[in-house]
């Protein structure tokens, strides 16, 4: 699963980290591909990606190491991995225009045997914030797209786009890809408009967008800061129950089409 939305501040990355904790402790196994430059979502996950040498998704991408020897457990728990980034990563969007299947570089880097080994039930993608060579990459790779959307002013700007983009990436590279989620992120209560925003986004989208609510939580944003998830951070807070409902409604959602419910 692809978590995209070429916007930032969206809660992309933070999403990504929190399903992934979430979804860890109702009992899948998960592994986080971290394919944004920055590195926010290895760090989330308590992975030192600045050590150097440290095998990271740009080696994995050019071909340099395999999977195995790219990914890392995470400390918070047994069934959380992760791909970290480096800086490394900034200029592969450069480097990838001249290798063949630039497109496809990640989906034929990610090894399904050993991700039947590691018990892996899920992989969350988590992309830069535009729409270059590595969130198509992300997308080639995955079977769904999952779009983070916050409940403030311009909430729909450049969805558009990015739903016009997957729709090029299923006509050309990856006929089986479509948007299966949509998060509803820094809702804050007490304003009309995040209300108003929720209604517009449901009325869109329908089914495909979450019960569950991620609020606006200054928990969730110190988090990051902690090398933590708010799961671990701070367990009892809204913004920890709210994600860990979110992956429990996903996990569900996928054993009904999976035909487990």
């Amino acid at each position: 699963m692809t978590v995209a939305n070429q916007k930032g501040g969206v809660g992309k990355t933070t999403s990504a980290v929190n399903l992934a904790a979430g979804l860890a402790i109702h009992g899948l196994g998960v592994l986080v591909i971290d394919l944004d430059p920055q590195g926010n979502a290895s760090t989330a996950l308590g992975i030192d990606h600045r050590q150097p040498g440290i095998a990271s998704v740009y080696e994995m991408l050019l071909d340099e190491v395999p999977l195995r020897q790219a990914i890392q457990k995470s400390p918070f728990s047994e069934r959380l991995y992760c791909v970290p980034s480096t800086l490394d990563l900034a200029g592969a969007e450069i480097e990838l225009v001249s290798l063949v299947a630039r497109e496809s570089r990640l989906r034929n880097a990610l090894d399904e045997d050993l991700l039947v080994e590691y018990g892996i039930d899920y992989v969350l993608i988590d992309c830069p914030p535009s729409l270059g060579l590595l969130t198509v990459n992300a997308m080639v790779a995955a079977q769904e797209v999952l779009i983070p959307i916050q409940c403030e002013y311009y909430a729909l700007e450049g969805v558009g786009q990015l739903l016009r983009n997957i729709e090029l990436v299923q006509a050309h590279l990856n006929k089986g890809l479509h948007v299966s989620t949509i998060l509803l992120t820094m809702y804050d209560g007490r304003t009309k408009l995040a209300d108003q925003v929720a209604a517009e986004v449901r009325g869109h989208f329908g089914d495909t967008v979450l019960s569950a609510i991620i609020p606006r939580s200054v928990k969730v944003s110190e988090a990051p800061g902690f090398g933590m998830t708010i799961i671990e951070y701070d367990p009892g807070s809204r913004g920890s129950m709210s994600y860990l409902d979110a992956a429990r409604e996903l996990a569900q959602r996928a054993a009904v089409e999976g035909g487990l419910a």
